[in-house]
């Protein structure tokens, strides 16, 4: 039977094999999205797989976004961001990292998410056959951007113990370096560099001519044995030379509001906005009136609460397999144990006939060796979801 058509209507169907662009065929779906599927279709499953708070947007913000909405400021802003966010943004640089406010020679987007920052900035840096150097394992958009922008992305490996370190990234350059993406606290290992070896990337990168982008979307998410004055480690103090990509909606919950911001070079910035204007216009409007307050709330009851969870991440596999300690963010990157012979996708498939849902290494990594925990999850789940992955290597 013929498929139908409207009254009057054409029959006919297109070559949607040349249609579609090669940059789309190159490119798979995230293997996050697809354990999330699957929890859509389990009953009661526990979901240590979604990296998201588990912990409701903060009161006040909630007020701000509804106050704009009844406000009627629901419309375009200016592509770089109302006026009175990028004020709030760049008072807590200053007090973060010590940059002194937009010039001549800085700027800063608010972006549609870190999400986006990322895209349009390696828009604004690579061309076709450029690279772009990244930490493996690594969160897993960056190994879509060198496909997105015709670019080539190269692996940093970071094993066994996940930090990303001028001497591994040295060894990564070509004269066809572009860029180099650090990722602190880490997604998906939870690794906080150290304020030394982020001077010598700094110092690395300024040497080479190299872009150095760091996102810091777990900025907040540092625990106390990773905090360096009471702050968590971040490039910008040695330069403004380096391009700072930060978020709201990590920090305060609000992940579906897609919120972030860029800053650092003009010259790089300036371009995000050109790239900003033709794609995302820009960010949502009743969300960036909703995040004004953001730098005013408390967040050490959260970053406490999630440091002993952490602690029971560490405590469940402590002699049994190597995890490195997270010094941030909520993940830990677990290894499975050798002596199973298995590889990460393996071992969570037998995860999940438990129910537990985990992410395996391949989503992040050219290795299949480990698997992701995030323990943004409440802790009595966090703890029965352990005790299954523990059972299964000691089994």
């Amino acid at each position: 039977m013929s498929d139908p058509t409207t009254e009057g209507g054409l029959t006919g169907r297109l070559s949607f094999s040349r249609i579609v662009s090669q940059r789309a065929h190159s490119m798979d779906a995230s293997g996050i999205r697809r354990v999330f599927d699957l929890a859509a279709k389990m009953k009661d499953p526990i979901n240590l797989s979604i990296g998201q708070p588990d912990f409701p947007v903060p009161q006040v913000m909630k007020d701000a976004a509804k106050a704009a909405i009844d406000a009627d400021r629901n419309g375009y802003t200016v592509t770089q961001g109302i006026p009175e966010l990028l004020d709030a943004t760049w008072n807590h640089l200053r007090t973060d990292v010590g940059w002194d406010g937009p010039g001549e020679h800085r700027a800063m987007a608010i972006t549609s998410g870190t999400s986006g920052g990322l895209l349009l900035a390696a828009m604004a840096v690579l061309d076709p056959g450029d690279e772009i150097i990244i930490p493996d394992p690594y969160f897993v958009m960056y190994a879509q951007l060198g496909k997105m922008t015709g670019g080539k992305v190269v692996r940093c490996d970071t094993y066994p113990d996940f930090r990303m370190t001028a001497e591994r990234i040295e060894r990564c350059i070509t004269p066809r370096t572009k860029a180099v993406i650090v990722c602190t606290p880490s997604n998906p290992c939870g690794t906080v560099l150290t304020g030394a070896e982020l001077r010598e990337i700094v110092d690395l990168c300024l040497r080479k001519d190299i872009l150095l982008i760091s996102d810091e979307i777990y900025d907040e998410f540092c625990f106390s044995d990773a905090r360096e004055d009471g702050r968590c480690p971040s490039p910008a103090r040695y330069t403004d030379q380096c391009l700072l990509v930060r978020g709201f909606g990590k920090t305060y919950g609000c992940t579906g509001w897609r919120l972030g911001y860029v800053a650092g070079p003009r010259e790089v910035v300036g371009e995000i906005f050109k790239f900003q204007q033709y794609s995302y216009v820009c960010a949502p409007s009743m969300a960036q009136w909703g995040v004004l307050p953001a730098f005013g709330v408390d967040l050490s009851p959260v970053i406490r609460d999630y440091e002993n969870r952490r602690q029971m991440v560490v405590d469940a596999f402590a002699g049994i397999t190597s995890v490195p300690r997270p010094g941030g963010a909520f993940y830990a990157f677990v290894e499975v144990p050798k002596r199973l012979d298995m590889t990460g996708q393996q071992f969570i498939e037998k995860a999940l006939e438990h129910r537990v849902l985990v992410i395996p290494g391949n989503v992040f990594s050219a290795r299949d060796t480990h698997f992701r925990i995030s323990f943004a999850t409440r802790p009595d789940r966090l703890a029965e979801g352990l005790a299954v992955l523990r059972g299964l290597m000691t089994a």
